[in-house]
């Protein structure tokens, strides 16, 4: 499963390198992009862990940009 979400407070391209990063060596993802200059978070992941992906996606960029929120 292929999905985007909106990103809310993402203040520099580095950080978005870092979410991009620490969100690809989760376990689970096929597939990961963050756009600082589109605002978006694009993650790939089996249907049956997708779940679990997006809050450890979630805790990933909570520590990089505590400020930064994952809307949709």
């Amino acid at each position: 499963m292929k999905k985007v979400f909106k990103l809310d407070e993402v203040d520099c391209a580095n950080c978005a390198a870092k979410m991009e990063d620490g969100i690809r060596k989760i376990d689970g993802v096929t597939y990961a992009a963050v756009s600082f200059m589109a605002q978006k978070l694009v993650i790939e992941a089996d249907d049956d862990v997708f779940d679990d992906v997006l809050k450890k996606a979630e805790k990933v960029i909570k520590k990089i940009e505590p400020d930064c929120d994952i809307i949709g």
